[in-house]
Order: structure tokens, then C-alpha cells, then sequence
């Protein structure tokens, strides 16, 4: 399985097991919150038969410790009492500085008429009292700390993803570095050997022909050998001319593939320097125009289009190939991500690099349509 999926797959199980985790928080937090409101419902109505007994109690002489004692006992619930007509008439377990405030009285009654039914308190055969009441401090608690504790958890999972990528770039970074190291280290003995076998034959009765190939090929890898030489190091950057430059990258692409795959260049006629290092450049280019050939199954076109405005350049790879599906459009720029059987992944996130971190500019796949045409645009700043 292709290392893009698998950790993708890992994603989605965390991400589902996640939910779970919320899901079963939620509804535990749900059934106690369901609980602890019937507890202060039957606390209420424990309260207002209280208030009740006290106000129909007969007789100085009757026994209202206990009484007293219920009605006195509640600290929590904001509780409001109020006539037939909507009057407040006693409120307790309010701010006592706001609760002077018929306004803030008002609001509060209004509050509570929306949080829980009201108890009736019958007086008398001709008079019948409201309770109304809020949910205490530790039920609305209880209703957001899941909320609280999500919102904290999730804190910590962003900073430790960030944490993580950011210690991930750098170990890749770290690899992009050695690996181009030991690649151009490695190339450059062979490369050595080539070249004095060249200095050598250009001395004997060797065909003419023979010793000009060669030498192109010696040419080449001294080429590759400077790219992953530059990978491995902050590259230099010189004005050049954008036009020759992709031009001679895209005369490199056509002059190795089938004669069936059609080029076109669109460019103005005129130079625009940027600033680049052709070598690593040149390097996307060609990875791009390979990447389109591939696409192509042997038939088809590759079209590089430059425009130029203000303060930026654009450079446009497009093919009519088999194309890119949407959701795909980000990660073909991951290291390890490929379509291909015997690819390695690593063209699109070379190209990536060198584009984003050695010339500040931009990549990405502007528009796919599989099996119509992919565009892949390039952004640089002069």
C-alpha cells in the first residue's frame, strides 16, 4: 500500500476514534446533567412544600425548625416566587447588588421561565403562587465542561501536531540534506574516472562520434552531481532570463522522449529576469515535463506557457493526460506519493522544495480533469 494512504488511513482511525471518545463523553456527561436536574427539580419541590407549610402554618405555637431548616438549606438554586399576576414577590440565591434592579429582576424571571417549568404553590382556595427556578452553578458546570475540556484537549492535540510537524520538517529536512550529500559525494569518484577516461581517449584512434557522446554524458552527470550538490546547501541566486531558461530545459525533455508527444512553448518575446539557480530549476522543469509525458501513454501534447505581470511569473505545465482527481491535488507534492508501479515519489516534493525554499515562491496543481487535461502552476517573484 502506498505510504500516502496508509497515512491517511491512520488519520481517519484517529480521527474516528476521536468521535467515539467525544460521542461517550457526551452522553455520560448528558445522563448526569439529566440526573443532577431531577435532583434539584425534587430539591425545589421539597423547598416550595416548605414555603408552603410556613405560610399556612397555624398558630405561634407550631413546631417550624424543620421547616426553616429545608427552606434555609438552599444555597444553589436561584429561586423566584411570583403571584398570580406575574409580580415577584420573594427571590433568593440572586446577586444581591443586581437583584435591586427590577430590569436585572425581570430578566432573571424571564431567564428561569425558559429553563424549567414552574412548581405551583396553592395558598388558599382563591390564591396559587409560582416557583420558578434556574439550574444551579454546578449544573451549567457540568452542561459546558465538555465543551471546556474538548476545547483544552483539542488545544493540546494542535500544539502537538504543530509540535510534530515542525519536528518532522526538520528530520526531513535533515534527510533532503545527507541523502544530496552522499548522492553527489558518491557520483563524484565515478564522474572523476569518467573524465580522465575522456582526457584519454580524446588522445587515441577512437571514432570521433563515440568521444562526443561520451562526453555529453559526462556532461550530464557532472550536471547531477552540482544539483544534489546545491539540494544539500542554500543555493545562490543570480538574474536570469526566465524564457531561455525553461526554453532550454524543455529542448533537454523533447530531445529524450517519443517524436509522437507534441511540445508547445508560449513565451513572451522579450527576456524577464528572475532570480534563479538554473541548475536546481532547470531540475523542475524537466520533472514536470517527464511527469506529463508519463501521463500521456506515448500520445498526446505538453504545453508551457509563461506570463508575466507586475511583480510575479507565471509558468504553466499542461498535458492532456490521465489527470489528477481533486483530492489528490496536495499530495502529489508528499514525499512518497506516487501513481506509478516503479516510481519513488519524490519528483513532485523535489520540485516543491526547490520552488518554495530556495526561490520563495509557489507550486500547486491549478486544474485537473481526469483524462482531459492537468495544469501545474509555477509562481515566481521577480
Amino acid at each position: 500500500m502506498n505510504l500516502y494512504y496508509r497515512k491517511q488511513l491512520w488519520k481517519v482511525s484517529l480521527l474516528l476514534l476521536a468521535i467515539i471518545v467525544a460521542a461517550l463523553s457526551l452522553l455520560y456527561t448528558n445522563r448526569l446533567v439529566k440526573s443532577l436536574a431531577v435532583e434539584e427539580r425534587n430539591r425545589i419541590e421539597l423547598w416550595a412544600e416548605a414555603t408552603r407549610e410556613l405560610i399556612t402554618s397555624e398558630g405561634p405555637g407550631a413546631d417550624l425548625s424543620f421547616i426553616l431548616r429545608v427552606i434555609q438549606n438552599n444555597e444553589t438554586i436561584p429561586v423566584m416566587v411570583t403571584n398570580e399576576n406575574g409580580e415577584i414577590l420573594y427571590h433568593r440565591n440572586l446577586d444581591e447588588q443586581k437583584a435591586r434592579d427590577s430590569i436585572f429582576l425581570q430578566k432573571a424571571l424571564q431567564k428561569m421561565r425558559t429553563e424549567n417549568p414552574p412548581i405551583l404553590l396553592p395558598i388558599d382556595d382563591d390564591q396559587t403562587q409560582r416557583i420558578y427556578y434556574g439550574d444551579s452553578l454546578v449544573l451549567k458546570l457540568l452542561i459546558y465542561y465538555p465543551l471546556l475540556q474538548f476545547a483544552v484537549a483539542a488545544l493540546f492535540i494542535a500544539l502537538a501536531y504543530l509540535a510534530f510537524s515542525a519536528a518532522r520538517k526538520a528530520e526531513q529536512n535533515q534527510v533532503w540534506v545527507g541523502l544530496s550529500k552522499e548522492t553527489a559525494h558518491q557520483l563524484g569518484t565515478p564522474t572523476s574516472s569518467l573524465m580522465a577516461l575522456a582526457e584519454l581517449l580524446r588522445e587515441q584512434a577512437i571514432d570521433s562520434q563515440t568521444k562526443i557522446e561520451l562526453e555529453k554524458d559526462i556532461r550530464r552527470l557532472e550536471k547531477i552531481t552540482d544539483r544534489f550538490s546545491k539540494i544539500g546547501s542554500k543555493p545562490v541566486l543570480e538574474p536570469v532570463d526566465l524564457v531561455e531558461a525553461v526554453g532550454h530545459a524543455l529542448d533537454y525533455v523533447k530531445n529524450r522522449v517519443s517524436s509522437a508527444i507534441r511540445f508547445e512553448f508560449i513565451a513572451p518575446e522579450k527576456n524577464i529576469p528572475v532570480p534563479l539557480n538554473v541548475s536546481l530549476f532547470d531540475w523542475v522543469i524537466e520533472n514536470l515535463c517527464k511527469n506529463s509525458v508519463d501521463s500521456l501513454n506515448g500520445d498526446g501534447s505538453v504545453r508551457v506557457l509563461i506570463s508575466e505581470y507586475s511583480r510575479l511569473v507565471h509558468i504553466d505545465v499542461a498535458d492532456n493526460g490521465k489527470g489528477i482527481p481533486k483530492f489528490l491535488f496536495k499530495a502529489v507534492f508528499k514525499p512518497g506519493f506516487t501513481t506509478k508501479s516503479k516510481g519513488w515519489g519524490l519528483g513532485l516534493s523535489l520540485a516543491k522544495r526547490i520552488i518554495e525554499m530556495y526561490h520563495g515562491g509557489k507550486i500547486f496543481v491549478l486544474n485537473s480533469e481526469p483524462n482531459v487535461n492537468t495544469t501545474i502552476r509555477i509562481v515566481l517573484y521577480k
